[in-house]
């Protein structure tokens, strides 16, 4: 460990799917972790090494506790912005080092380009660290992998149709488990503050091909069929924001007859390539065959 010293590691959205990974690499690493939960509860998920502390983005003095002490933290922005001031305010006095997990949205590519409310409150926070001094480094995946889970899972599970628009819109989709892997590298390495990476996977898949990875993972034959934008926003009515959707029907209408965009960010900081949506596929299968 050459980064944090003995100064423990504040990771915010503890519980979720790269903050909970971020800890294991950090305590991997054999970095002191603080875990950063608003539920109680959530600490049973949990490893017992990490101390665990309950705040609120939304209420930036309940952060008090678990900054006092620290070192570096991970950032991972689950609330609204109306905080985001006063609660970068708050890192700048007790801690030197923050990982902001960003979004690609200054990346030069029509699937980044599209108006999107979450590119907003990024470029804010992003704004807000570089106020302050702070030693800061931001992190940008592109589409996650395991969005994967949120959009099929549920048709693979009732039968062997997937239906869903803009079919031939092209992504590279990256593993959460190289994002928190990333993430946690560059909170105890050195050589990485002023960093700004976009982290993607290493192959551009069109949506249609994603279906079909999966499908030949199950040992399944998945029929894909195109829905309209139209249906797909009736259909997401109550699940997801009207805004989201549009966000995301915009994107990959954009990214129609366009190679996504693929950096080597993760093999570059890691050592290592990224898995592929195979890889990914395979490790999470069942996951489209059982609920959780």
């Amino acid at each position: 460990m050459n980064r944090t010293d003995i100064s423990p590691v504040l990771v915010t959205g503890a519980a979720g799917r790269v903050g909970r990974v971020v800890i294991d690499r950090l305590l991997d690493a054999d970095v002191p972790v603080r875990a950063l939960v608003r539920r109680p509860e959530a600490a049973a998920t949990l490893p017992a090494q990490a101390e665990v502390f309950t705040g609120d983005l939304t209420v930036p003095e309940s952060l008090e506790p678990a900054l006092t002490g620290a070192g570096a933290v991970f950032l991972l922005w689950t609330a609204p912005p109306r905080t985001a001031a006063a609660v970068v305010e708050r890192l700048a006095a007790h801690v030197r080092r923050v990982v902001l997990l960003s979004s690609p949205h200054r990346t030069p590519h029509p699937f980044f380009r599209q108006p999107n409310p979450m590119a907003a409150l990024h470029a804010d926070l992003e704004r807000l660290l570089a106020a302050t001094g702070l030693e800061s480094t931001i992190i940008r995946p592109g589409m996650f992998a395991s969005n994967s889970l949120a959009w099929w899972a549920p048709a693979l599970r009732a039968g062997d149709i997937v239906r869903w628009p803009h079919g031939a819109a092209e992504s590279a989709p990256v593993d959460d488990r190289d994002v928190a892997a990333v993430a946690a590298r560059t909170l105890r390495q050195d050589g990485h503050v002023g960093g700004d990476y976009v982290l993607t996977g290493p192959e551009s898949l069109t949506l249609a091909a994603q279906v079909d990875v999966i499908g030949d993972v199950l040992g399944r034959r998945i029929a894909f069929e195109e829905m309209t934008p139209d249906e797909f926003r009736s259909r997401s009515k109550g699940t997801v924001p009207d805004a989201v959707a549009d966000m995301l029907l915009a994107a990959w209408s954009a990214a129609v007859g366009q190679p996504a965009y693929v950096t080597t960010a993760v093999a570059d900081i890691l050592g290592t390539a990224p898995r592929t949506f195979r890889h990914w596929a395979a490790d999470h299968a069942t996951a489209f065959t059982e609920e959780s």
